[in-house]
């Protein structure tokens, strides 16, 4: 299998890959957490076309995906500059907003894939942190490169109980 992560861009052809990713996996994700009904909703709401392409057009933000045999099957999105509440001032910082691979490719080789090239992007921030749900299958990822538990929260997508974990670069 040929496994490629790339920067990809607020393309019709970029968020179509990032939405042949993004829909799936939410819905299988929260399935069992949150009625379909309200997946939907947000699914509506939120992962449509000229919003993505504004939050893409957003310097701050970029967005990596993986491919395997040249089929989107994850992606990272970052946010350079975002702080979560109680957070050092005067740091730099990026937010992991979304790091998700479909279940059918969740694999070691694509993980590490998508988390070298990110990693590579993110090499102008003193700390990396993401909101994460205690029961996401990337939890023990982040875990095993070094992201410690920092405090818990809320998951701002479904209002579900998560935690904040962060990864000190400098």
């Amino acid at each position: 299998m040929e496994i490629i992560s790339k920067f990809t861009v607020g393309s019709d052809q970029g968020i179509d890959h990032l939405f042949a990713v993004m829909r799936p996996y939410i819905r299988n994700t929260y399935s069992g957490k949150v009625s379909s009904e309200k997946i939907e909703e947000y699914l509506a709401e939120n992962v449509e076309y000229r919003k993505m392409i504004n939050i893409l057009n957003d310097l701050s933000t970029q967005l990596i995906m993986v491919f395997a045999d040249h089929e989107p099957v994850g992606y990272c999105l970052f946010k350079s500059g975002s702080l979560y509440p109680e957070a050092t001032e005067g740091e730099r910082m990026t937010e992991i907003i979304d790091f998700s691979i479909l279940p059918e490719y969740d694999q070691p080789e694509i993980r590490q894939s998508l988390w070298n090239k990110s990693r590579s992007a993110i090499t102008f921030t003193d700390r990396i942190w993401i909101s994460i749900t205690e029961d996401d299958p990337m939890l023990s990822f982040f875990n095993s490169v070094g992201f410690e538990f920092i405090k818990t929260t809320t998951l701002k997508a479904f209002s579900l109980p998560a935690k904040i974990y962060e990864l000190k670069l400098k």
